[in-house]
């Protein structure tokens, strides 16, 4: 009888470590789905950075699921941790498990900040030089304007960061866009 019992406590015991390992997996891909919620379309639609179309269209699509998607996957994480809280012993798992959560968190929260406008805002008042003294490289591309032979030129460089100049040319309010 006693070896039946100890076989039956390690068949528990194997057990409870499957289950511990699928839950902490849990939380470590959901983490990972939430995160990259946010991030992948930021680093598809970054400034100066090729993108394709299919990439483009992709990144739009996860961007617009991507709330959702990582409040679902945060949502995983809270039961998945609460299930295992008990059976993590050591302090690094736990710790672990609490990272991966926070990350599965922060990314919930900000696949819902639409960081383009912290990375795109528009620049209310340029400041111009005369293109004698202006510091551009000879391949820099520019943006020209002619409003009633008033020119001014935006470099497309601070364009890609902004895609919005708000500026007036002769007495005329413009906006430049890229």
């Amino acid at each position: 009888m006693l070896s039946n019992s100890k076989t039956h406590f390690a068949n528990f015991d194997e057990m409870t470590h499957s289950r511990l390992r699928l839950s902490l997996c849990l939380i470590a891909v959901c983490a990972l789905i939430s995160i990259a919620c946010f991030a992948f379309p930021i680093y598809v639609i970054w400034p100066f950075r090729h993108q394709g179309p299919t990439e483009l269209q992709f990144a739009l699509f996860v961007k617009r699921i991507g709330p959702w998607v990582a409040t679902i996957c945060a949502a995983l994480c809270v039961f998945a941790l609460l299930f295992t809280w008990k059976s993590l012993h050591s302090r690094m798992a736990r710790t672990a498990a609490v990272i991966l959560f926070v990350l599965a968190l922060g990314g919930a929260f900000l696949s819902r900040v639409n960081i383009y406008e912290q990375m795109f805002h528009p620049i209310e008042a340029p400041r111009f030089e005369s293109a004698a003294n202006a510091k551009l490289d000879p391949n820099d591309m520019v943006i020209a304007v002619r409003v009633s032979g008033v020119d001014h030129a935006y470099p497309i460089r601070e364009m890609a960061y902004h895609h919005v100049f708000n500026d007036t040319l002769n007495g005329e309010p413009i906006v430049a866009t890229y």
